[in-house]
């Protein structure tokens, strides 16, 4: 029976070296197997395909060492590990790309002040815009109820236009505000992006700031 295992473990041995051969380097091939015998070729040897193999030049020094054999499960995690190395190193490239992009923009903090001051007006002036429809449509709204005061009994008996304006109205008020809100809320979205970057660029003036 051990004779057997060790053959059907030489034979699968044999079959993973042909599936994934090793790279061929000129040179000597030598090294021990698993029955402690030092074997030497001209090629990659099947019989230590699970443990080092030496490669040495025709003065006998080591030219090269040739790592075992790597089953499929071993294949993936080396691949998977490569991959997250990689990403780790795309992270960091593009983590220092946007440093430098920021310190050329913002050389300063009263640089970077000045553009959040420029975003945040831009936004109120919208704003502004929509409050000033806003007084507008308050103003036809009291118009339209003076009118609407004849028929508060039956407000179903009001002309159609009447009660047309009266919804297009209500419409356009709820609308507008609707959109301060998210005018709003996109001026607290501007300064909380702002807010990082300031967090990041005091970081990094205090970094490329010339010794004292």
């Amino acid at each position: 029976m051990k004779v057997n295992a060790t053959l059907l473990l030489a034979a699968w041995v044999a079959c993973a070296w042909a599936q994934s051969p090793p790279p061929m380097i000129a040179g000597v091939y030598t090294c021990t197997d698993a029955k402690g015998r030092k074997l030497t070729s001209d090629r990659p040897i099947a019989e230590c395909a699970d443990r080092e193999q030496k490669v040495l030049n025709p003065s006998g020094t080591v030219k090269a060492k040739l790592g075992p054999s790597l089953t499929a499960l071993e294949r993936t995690e080396i691949e998977r590990r490569e991959r997250r190395e990689i990403e780790e190193r795309n992270r960091i490239a593009d983590e220092r790309r946007r440093d430098r992009a920021l310190l050329t923009r913002y050389p300063g903090k009263e640089v970077h002040d000045g553009e959040r001051r420029d975003a945040v007006v831009q936004v109120q002036s919208v704003i502004q815009t929509a409050h000033n429809r806003l007084t507008e449509l308050a103003k036809q709204r009291v118009t339209i109820d003076g009118e609407m005061e004849f028929y508060k009994k039956d407000p179903s008996k009001a002309p159609a236009y009447l009660r047309r304006q009266l919804q297009e109205n209500m419409e356009s008020q709820a609308a507008q505000h609707k959109f301060v809100h998210e005018q709003e809320a996109e001026i607290a979205r501007i300064n909380s992006r702002f807010d990082e970057e300031l967090t990041r660029l005091r970081q990094l003036w205090l970094l490329t700031a010339p010794a004292r």
